[in-house]
């Protein structure tokens, strides 16, 4: 029987509790999760790919079944190049459902051996999203709560 191996990605800038929510509740489904950091040329990044990379890596230290890689392109491709049979997704809200549930379509219409699967987050992290803690740290605000305690600046 084949390895499942799934991509978790994202461009955590920066990962935040509920990224690792995510991560932890998916470990039982998988015999591997690849953190896949995505690089999107439209995106002006908070935290270089280096720190970002850093962040979950520190985060997960000890954890054997997560890795993390850089890619860029699309996420499908990426997941056949590694040889990952499912992509594993996030949802806080109904609008990121409406989001995800197309972007997985699109991606079974050019792979279907690569499978989505999402689980809903935690109602104790549904709030927290990177782009928030971004303009909490822009603001010198604190941002403990919501990150892993490797992403405290």
């Amino acid at each position: 029987m084949s390895k499942k191996i799934a991509v978790f990605p994202g461009s955590f800038d920066p990962i935040t509790k509920g990224h690792e929510n995510i991560l932890t509740r998916g470990l039982p489904l998988f015999d591997e999760i690849i953190v896949g950091i995505g690089h999107n040329t439209n995106k002006n990044y908070f935290f270089s790919q280096e720190r970002r990379e850093h962040f979950i890596k520190k985060t997960f230290e000890g954890e054997p079944k997560i890795k993390v890689m850089r890619y860029s392109g699309l996420t499908v491709e990426f997941c056949k190049e590694i040889g990952a049979t499912h992509i594993l997704r996030g949802l806080r809200t109904s609008a990121d459902f409406e989001f995800e549930r197309a972007i997985a379509q699109m991606n079974n219409a050019m792979a279907p051996q690569i499978e989505t699967i999402f689980i809903v987050s935690d109602p104790a992290f549904s709030h927290i999203s990177s782009t928030i803690v971004r303009d909490i740290l822009l603001y010198q605000g604190d941002i403990a709560k919501f990150v892993p305690a490797a992403v405290h600046v």
